[in-house]
């Protein structure tokens, strides 16, 4: 699920605006692929580690940059790869190897095969410009341009085995070039022998044992197969690249794959703390950082298997109150699933049930999770009867729903059955056995959760499962080892527990289970050592759980004993605080400093104890700007009902402000600002082509950056500005 989303996050949405016309004021000079992404000048990053990628250019600068450029694609920093590289075709342009590096942050492991893509079409755009110019790059970098434009016109299978076989093809020819077996060691995860591979990697490690790419591609060639093998990569990537979330993030991975939980928390939270103050530090917000939530989510989970509840309630709580993108292409990151899997792996069914515990999640294809957690707390709650009735009117609801597919495209009935089928929430019929279970038909619920297990298996045989973290709460089996456990049936919860943990390595839930019932069949001794494993990852959790109690209630006197490929240090969150937050909070606005039409400094600090909306436009002879400003000056008393000023900022005069027909009729307070000095600060100008751009920031009465949006055209969706005001004020 989170990598077709995470592959969707990375290519950059524009928003509802005014005006998309190439050639308008705003827009870029050099075409439309480069009115998205990030315009402002790049700045030289520390901690990427060394990834070197030579190239024909006449300027050592130009290569220095792309040096930057690919190394933080090695990180799949996209966006900042981007910017990086915009860089060096503004020192060199017309450069094929730059305009095919800009391609690579679209085109590359994430989106091959995917076809026309509308949202891959600006990349599209680069690699055409890469190819118009190929005959100028030696025979070397020509095959790198030729092996994506190749693989990116087809589709499927077939764009990942040509993009393999001519990535192949240059290793051959070039055994020396690091980068193509690189690029080779990434296409081939997931496409056969992870084993083999894994040979491919080491050649590169022997090359530069500490080259960014290679230990990335290690963990995730492994990821899902073998944790175990990628532990030496999950220990030298972070240090490989220190300054990257994401090198910290990925060891993380590998870590929960082979239950090191303490190990996988302090990585993953490390990379939550580093992605969140590079955020703070350079004006960007979660939604403009695939990575952020990501990190957050998979912290949430592993707080989950560490026994630290609240922790991961209020990091999923904080995902779900961080600003949204209103156009993202897949939607807003579905924060709503950690928070339901949270909660129901702690059994909090109040909380389910509260609708301020458990809001709505805004996103229509995620309502049945809500639902069918709240049908599992009404069960657990002894309300089997309301259960029933909310679970039979969400079967109704999704039946219409499949209808009206159906209806739509009648000749496709049966995919879409099938697709109906095959992607319905497993929660779903987890509710359904939990009502059997209280319904007393014990040996229904237990032959629905079987068939459960058994699709999980079946999809991890087949690829289907990543370590993503998962949306699910638990896997099925554990919930047929509970089952058996409570209803005396010693040796199949023993059976199912062990069968769990082969899937979820060291779980807590199965350890305390298998303590639990060996202690039931007189086992002490192995009661004892599954509550020490158990204690070994609870060191740290919450007081007064009801799965700790539990197993301190078998009186054991067991002492915490992990068993772990190696030995772990305790997570303890109060070591990372130096690294930046962990959890996103809204961050100080950067200074304005402007001149009204009478010529008087205004300041940001002069609106403290108002929300304020600033609005960057540029001019009144820029008919979408005059249509966004309408638009907001419309909703004037809606914005001051809601303690908003509204700031429009221009490079025009104080006197041209004051004189302006256009102007005149609105309400908003007119700023100018001198040589673009306060528009460089937000992130309104293109350093690249050297030019104003559109931008709309809401700040909160706080002086803090709520949510912010900058770009060829202005932002017009004026009742998306008033719900965020309103939902941070909530």
């Amino acid at each position: 699920m989170f990598r077709a989303f995470i592959a969707a996050a990375v290519l950059f949405s524009s928003g509802l605006v005014f005006g998309q016309d190439a050639g308008k004021l705003g827009h870029s000079h050099l075409g439309s692929a480069f009115d998205s992404g990030l315009r402002s000048k790049p700045w030289k990053f520390q901690g990427l580690g060394s990834a070197p990628f030579p190239i024909s250019t006449k300027q050592p600068e130009v290569q220095a940059w792309y040096d930057q450029g690919n190394e933080l694609l090695h990180s799949f920093w996209f966006e900042e790869a981007e910017r990086t590289l915009r860089w060096c075709l503004k020192l060199e342009p017309g450069n094929a190897m730059v305009y095919f590096g800009l391609a690579r942050c679209g085109l590359n492991w994430f989106t091959i095969g995917q076809g026309p893509e509308p949202n891959l079409a600006r990349f599209r755009d680069f690699l055409k410009e890469a190819v118009k110019r190929k005959s100028t790059v030696t025979d070397r970098e020509r095959r790198y341009i030729e092996a994506w434009d190749a693989a990116w016109a087809k589709t499927g299978e077939e764009a990942r085995k040509e993009w393999i076989s001519l990535l192949q093809e240059l290793c051959i020819l070039y055994p020396d070039d690091v980068e193509a077996k690189c690029q080779l060691a990434f296409a081939n995860i997931g496409q056969g022998s992870a084993l083999a591979n894994e040979f491919l990697i080491q050649q590169i490690l022997k090359a530069n044992p500490m080259h960014p790419g290679a230990h990335h591609a290690r963990i995730h060639n492994w990821d899902d197969v073998d944790s175990a093998q990628a532990i030496a990569s999950c220990e030298l990537y972070g240090k490989a690249a220190p300054g990257v979330g994401h090198a910290l993030h990925m060891p993380g991975h590998a870590y929960s794959g082979v239950g090191m939980w303490h190990e996988a928390a302090t990585a993953m939270d490390s990379a939550t703390r580093v992605e969140l103050r590079h955020m703070n530090e350079r004006f960007a917000l979660p939604f403009e950082n695939w990575n952020y939530p990501h990190n957050r989510d998979y912290l949430c989970y592993i707080q989950e298997q560490l026994g630290r509840a609240e922790a991961s309630i209020q990091g999923s709580r904080d995902i779900l109150r961080s600003p949204r993108d209103p156009k993202a292409p897949y939607g807003d990151y579905p924060a709503i699933l950690p928070l339901i899997r949270a909660m129901l792996k702690f059994e909090r069914w109040n909380d389910i049930l509260d609708d301020k515990a458990l809001p709505d999640p805004g996103q229509p294809m995620l309502a049945p999770f809500k639902q069918v957690a709240r049908v599992i707390a009404l069960t657990e709650l002894g309300r089997a009867n309301e259960a029933r009735d909310m679970l039979a009117g969400l079967q109704a609801r999704m039946q219409a729903m499949i209808q009206e597919e159906i209806a739509k495209n009648p000749s496709m009935a049966d995919s879409i059955k099938k697709s109906a089928e095959e992607f319905a929430p497993p929660l779903l019929q987890v509710a359904e056995a939990k009502l059997l279970l209280a319904e007393g038909k014990r040996l229904d619920a237990i032959r629905i959760l079987l068939n459960v297990a058994e699709k999980e298996r079946l999809d991890r045989e087949q690829g289907k499962v990543s370590n993503d973290p998962p949306s699910n709460p638990w896997p099925a089996m554990r919930l047929v080892a509970d089952v058996a456990l409570a209803g005396g049936d010693y040796g199949s919860a023993i059976d199912a527990y062990g069968k769990a943990l082969a899937v979820v390595k060291k779980d807590a839930w199965c350890l305390a289970g298998l303590a639990k019932a060996h202690a039931a069949r007189g086992e002490t001794e192995l009661a004892t050592r599954y509550a020490g494993r158990f204690l070994a990852v609870w060191s740290g959790a919450d007081p007064n759980l009801k799965l700790m109690n539990e197993v301190l209630a078998l009186k054991l006197n067991a002492e915490p004993k992990a068993e772990t490929l190696k030995p772990e240090r305790p997570y303890n969150p109060d070591n990372l605080k130096h690294l930046g937050p962990s959890n996103w909070q809204p961050f100080t606005a950067p200074e304005l400093t402007c001149l009204n039409t009478n010529g008087k400094t205004v300041r940001l600090s002069d609106f403290r104890g108002k929300n304020v909306l600033l609005v960057f436009y540029l001019s009144d002879q820029c008919v979408h700007c005059m249509e966004q400003l309408g638009a907001i000056n419309a909703r004037y008393k809606d914005f001051a009902a809601k303690q908003t000023v509204i700031l429009a900022v221009s490079s025009s005069t104080p006197a041209q402000n004051k004189s302006s027909l256009a102007l005149a009729p609105f309400q908003v307070t007119l700023l100018s600002d001198k040589d673009h000095i306060n528009a460089r600060r937000y992130a309104s100008y293109d350093d690249f082509e050297d030019m104003e751009l559109h931008s709309t920031t809401l700040i909160d009465a706080q002086g803090r950056v709520r949510w912010k949006r900058s770009g060829g055209g202005p932002f017009g969706d004026v009742d998306f500005l008033l719900d965020e005001i309103s939902r941070w004020e909530k």
